[in-house]
């Protein structure tokens, strides 16, 4: 029997090939789970005996002659904000805990038809909330690169997954860089496809005008299969593109020769100096390989985080208003009906879930709504507009994704406003509704991980992956 091997796409070559058995695969990472887990926290629950089943099954099916999809026998390991049927899905809350969806996500659909096998549900920010996986019920996140720091969010459990080896690939959300910083803190490959690109059916709403689900990979060729496996319209999903799931593979090797890369003059500074410094490498990398470099503004890009944080707690103060006790998860007992809701909600969500629906609510209420939130959709328009004169210069654009690397637990938590400024390089794609992925390209402060991040327009993913597999290249990573 061979050793397992490292990424995706060679794990389901070898079982397809039968070189390798799907229970050996399952096997094999389940045991680095149990070796690591309680050291990392990566998961909330590990679904060890629905995976060796479902192992089984496609054993049983390579056996036999039947087709297996492109990801036969892949573990996966899936954010606990995606709907597993009969699989408890919290969203890291306690006012969900013990929830078990009578239905299945359609990303996790189209995965189970791919032969991915769930090995489990990952730790976040509750209900998406966050940037560090310090907000989630059940115990923080730590960062397989250095247990003594954050591995971000809020899709932090999915990033450490990948990270520490526990599976090569996983799903994660991302509403303002949820699925970005993460990567770029835990030295790992993340992807935003396009708005509207992968089905938001079965994803617990926190902004649905904002949450797009995408892929964590140890590669850029593995992000690409991975988005490629749950693309696609889906018409459960009325705001899916009807357009069949992309082609990205194959743009992943092509290079980047020929393309206009865009540097942005007038980013928000904040970025540390070694973060500065690896994106200058990447943009002399791109140049190397061929790119033009091109200097672009984007002027409302400094408003974005405002913006954003009018926008996203007015969606989740709509949003989380099923939670009341009577449809979903916990139940307060009180005298009435109105005080079963507040005991409810004191009782269920945690500070910064509490936060964001005030701000939200508040800034919906009469009076006050043309003043916030309209001023803010101006704003996200004005964004739009900038990006596609941009676009109309460039072919992709490169920042930082983060401008930090791994701060340690503590060090954000009590001013909310340094944590929300973790995310403000990815804010304005989730604005404007474009793909977005991080790349691995180097270490910074203290040797931990720098992500860069590519930009791109609307439906652009192909641009993108040429240019993260690029920079993947450049960085010494895969070919």
């Amino acid at each position: 029997m061979s050793a397992i091997p490292s990424t995706a796409s060679e794990i389901a070559a070898a079982v397809i090939a039968k070189r390798i058995t799907a229970r050996a695969v399952i096997d094999d990472y389940l045991s680095r789970i149990d070796a690591r887990e309680s050291e990392i926290h990566a998961f909330n629950l590990v679904m060890a005996q629905e995976a060796r089943a479902q192992a089984d099954a496609i054993d049983a099916d390579i056996a036999a002659g039947r087709q297996v999809g492109p990801l036969a026998g892949v573990p996966i390991a899936i954010k606990d904000n995606m709907c597993t049927h009969g699989v408890e899905t919290t969203c890291s809350s306690k006012i969900l805990e013990g929830w078990k969806p009578p239905y299945d996500a359609t990303v996790i659909t189209r995965l189970r038809t791919a032969g991915a096998v769930i090995i489990g549900k990952t730790n976040m920010d509750e209900f998406a909330m966050g940037s560090s996986t310090e907000n989630s019920a059940f115990g923080s996140t730590r960062n397989p690169c250095d247990i003594s720091r954050v591995p971000g969010g809020s899709s932090g459990g999915s990033a450490a997954a990948v990270a520490a080896g526990f599976s090569p690939v996983s799903l994660g959300s991302d509403t303002g860089g949820s699925i970005r910083q993460p990567a770029a803190l835990c030295g790992v490959v993340g992807v935003k496809p396009t708005y509207g690109v992968v089905s938001r059916y079965g994803l617990v709403a926190y902004a649905s005008s904002l949450d797009q689900i995408g892929p964590f990979a140890t590669t850029v060729a593995d992000a690409a299969l991975l988005t490629e496996v749950i693309g696609g319209h889906d018409p459960m999903d009325s705001t899916s593109i009807p357009l069949a799931s992309p082609s990205l593979l194959p743009s992943v090797s092509q290079g980047v020769a020929g393309m206009r890369i865009g540097r942005v003059t007038d980013l928000p500074a904040g970025a540390e100096p070694a973060v500065e410094e690896r994106l200058d490498r990447a943009f002399a990398a791109l140049e190397t390989a061929g790119a033009t470099i091109v200097d672009i503004t984007l002027p409302s890009l400094s408003y974005a985080l405002t913006a954003y944080y009018l926008i996203a707690p007015a969606e989740a103060s709509s949003n989380l208003a099923r939670f009341d006790g009577v449809r979903f998860g916990l139940r307060v007992n009180a005298a009435d009906t109105n005080s079963m809701y507040g005991a409810t909600r004191a009782a269920g969500f945690g500070d910064e879930v509490k936060r964001r629906i005030m701000l939200g609510t508040y800034a919906l209420s009469a009076g006050y709504y043309d003043a916030y939130y309209g001023k803010a959709l101006k704003v996200r328009r004005l964004i739009a507009q900038d990006f596609e004169r941009a676009y109309e210069q460039v072919d992709a654009i490169l920042t930082p994704t983060s401008p930090v690397v791994a701060f340690k637990f503590g060090d954000k938590v009590d001013d909310p406003m340094s944590m929300y400024l973790c995310d403000i390089y990815t804010i304005p794609t989730n604005l404007a509704g474009h793909p977005a992925m991080s790349v691995p390209f180097g270490t910074g402060a203290h040797g931990l991980p720098v992500g860069i991040q590519v930009l791109a327009p609307a439906l652009g993913e192909q641009a993108m992956f040429r240019v993260g597999g690029a920079l993947e290249v450049a960085a010494g990573g895969a070919q």
